[in-house]
């Protein structure tokens, strides 16, 4: 049984998030590292850099939080796995969703590699979908 990269990363940066850590560490993939780009892009991720250790390369995400301390906290990341190993979900570039009326992303792995929804339709390609930010 292999390990699924995508939802591990998910886990790492939603923990991170919950805890209100700032910086978060993931093991480097290619698709992690589309992943990571993409939130650094969108503005969920302040920054990133590239960490080797005995052998290993890690990214190393400095997460972006809300300053206000006397609410409650509410996390800043929504992330939501949709394709998954045993149940892979397809859509062409018409049927893709929009989350929140456009104001989330939804993440594809398309032939041109990793996008956003928005990237996607104006190229006019569809893809598995990965996940959903909000």
């Amino acid at each position: 049984m292999g390990r699924d990269t995508i939802a591990d990363v998910i886990t790492s940066i939603r923990n991170a998030d919950m805890d209100r850590q700032k910086v978060v560490r993931i093991v480097s993939t290619t698709i992690t590292e589309n992943i990571v780009k993409i939130l650094l892009r969108e503005g969920f991720i302040e920054n990133v850099r590239k960490h080797r250790e005995s052998n290993k390369y890690f990214l190393v995400s400095t997460l972006r939080h809300r300053r206000n301390k006397r609410r409650p906290y509410r996390n800043l990341l929504n992330l939501k796995r949709i394709s998954r190993p045993g149940l892979r979900i397809y859509s062409n570039y018409q049927r893709i969703p929009r989350i929140l009326g456009g104001m989330g992303i939804v993440i594809l792995s398309t032939s041109r590699g990793i996008m956003t929804d928005r990237e996607a339709r104006q190229e006019g390609i569809g893809g598995e979908i990965l996940l959903y930010i909000w």
